[in-house]
């Protein structure tokens, strides 16, 4: 299966995220925010990444940027669950238009997560 990078500041999504994936057989590498997301892929080349979009430190819209502007083609999911400010369908049209070509409102199914996957990987 595939080599997944997770990148989700909340632990307790991020452990049913990885729980999940785990059933599927994917191997993962997991990042509590972009700027770790962003030094683990200094020496990784995940098959692909799923990134929360709302994290501190670095979010997810600079993780797409960021890979970006250095012309990197690993396929990203995004995911939001939004905040009280801001909605998860804004953060995920973000995503959208930055080139993301995957998103997932939150809270998501493990079926919806595998569907997601399997599109990006196909």
């Amino acid at each position: 299966m595939a080599h997944i990078l997770v990148v989700e500041d909340d632990i307790q999504f991020r452990q049913m995220l990885v729980h999940m994936l785990q059933k599927d057989q994917h191997k993962i590498t997991m990042a509590s925010d972009g700027m770790e997301a962003m030094q683990l892929l200094r020496n990784l080349e995940p098959d692909l990444i799923l990134t929360d979009i709302l994290m501190p430190h670095m979010d997810g819209v600079e993780i797409i940027l960021a890979l970006s502007q250095q012309s990197n083609t690993i396929p990203i999911i995004a995911m939001s669950g939004g905040r009280r400010a801001i909605s998860s369908d804004f953060n995920l049209e973000s995503a959208s238009l930055l080139g993301v070509k995957a998103v997932l409102a939150k809270p998501f199914s493990h079926a919806d997560l595998r569907r997601v996957i399997g599109e990006m990987l196909a």
